[in-house]
């Protein structure tokens, strides 16, 4: 089971250059960690992971702008076959926190409302073991 989640705020709602990333994750010892990066600290090799975040909440519907991300990493569906059998492969799911650019309301948004926000590519998994592995 793993508990890890990376946290990510849009201190200005759709300048997605600009971020903080906090994951939070148990230690080899059962700790709690939590460590925050900046969108400079982010290490080149994980950029393109990064992207494929972005990608997906560009996504949301105007005008809504994130500014804050919740991923975590679980299963999902990958195919269904003829015989009924599926497989599972790892995923990052994204719940977001969005701003409304008129009215500044507040919404929360899910993998429900925005497929998109599964991400299955390996590079975003690897970016997201990259951050909560000890």
């Amino acid at each position: 089971m793993n508990n890890a989640e990376i946290q990510i705020q849009f201190p200005q709602p759709g300048q997605w250059d600009e971020f903080t990333l906090m994951p939070i994750y148990q230690d080899a010892d059962g700790y709690t960690r939590t460590e925050r990066y900046t969108a400079d600290e982010i290490p080149a090799e994980q950029a393109p992971a990064m992207q494929a975040v972005v990608a997906a909440l560009v996504g949301l519907a105007e005008p809504w702008q994130a500014v804050q991300v919740w991923a975590r990493l679980g299963k999902d569906v990958l195919t269904l076959a003829e015989d009924g059998a599926y497989t599972m492969i790892d995923a990052v799911s994204l719940t977001v926190e969005a701003v409304h650019a008129e009215t500044k309301g507040r919404r929360i948004f899910t993998v429900s409302d925005y497929p998109a926000f599964v991400i299955t590519d390996s590079a975003s998994v690897a970016f997201f073991r990259y951050f909560t592995q000890s």
